[in-house]
C-alpha cells in the first residue's frame, strides 16, 4: 500500500522550532519532488517550498524564506522541512506531496500526505 505520512507537528510558541518529517511507505521518494504545503482555516492551500529529487535544489515562499528549510534523506525514504523562528500566522495542516517537476503549484503534484497540524501560539 502506497502511503505517504507526516508528522512532527504540534504546538509551539512563537519564535519556537519544530521539524516536520515526510516519509513513505510502499514506494521510493529518490525520484521524485516534494512539496511541502499548508492550509489554515478559511484559506486556500498554499506552496510553502519544495525540493529536488537530488536536494539540489530548492524553492520557498517569501512568507517562510530564511526562517524554513527543506531537506531530504533519501536512505532513510524521508523529507524534512526545519521550521525556525515560527509565527502565529504559520498555524496551519502542512501537508507533503510528491510530483515531478519543483513548484508551489499544488496541481503539479500527484499524490498527498494526510497531513499534520501546526499550532503557533502563547
Amino acid at each position: 500500500q502506497l502511503q505517504l505520512v507526516e508528522s512532527g507537528g504540534g504546538l509551539v510558541q512563537p519564535g519556537g522550532s519544530l521539524r516536520l518529517s515526510c516519509t513513505a511507505s510502499g514506494f521510493t521518494l529518490d525520484y521524485y519532488v516534494i512539496g511541502w504545503f499548508r492550509q489554515a482555516p478559511g484559506k486556500e492551500r498554499e506552496g510553502v517550498s519544495c525540493i529536488s529529487d537530488t536536494g539540489g535544489f530548492t524553492n520557498y515562499a517569501d512568507s517562510v524564506k530564511g526562517r524554513f528549510t527543506t531537506s531530504r534523506d533519501n536512505a532513510k525514504n524521508t523529507v524534512y522541512l526545519q521550521m525556525t523562528i515560527l509565527k502565529p500566522e504559520d498555524t496551519a495542516v502542512y501537508y507533503c506531496a510528491v510530483g515531478n517537476g519543483c513548484s508551489r503549484y499544488a496541481p503539479a503534484y500527484d499524490y498527498w500526505g494526510q497531513g499534520t497540524q501546526v499550532t503557533v501560539s502563547s
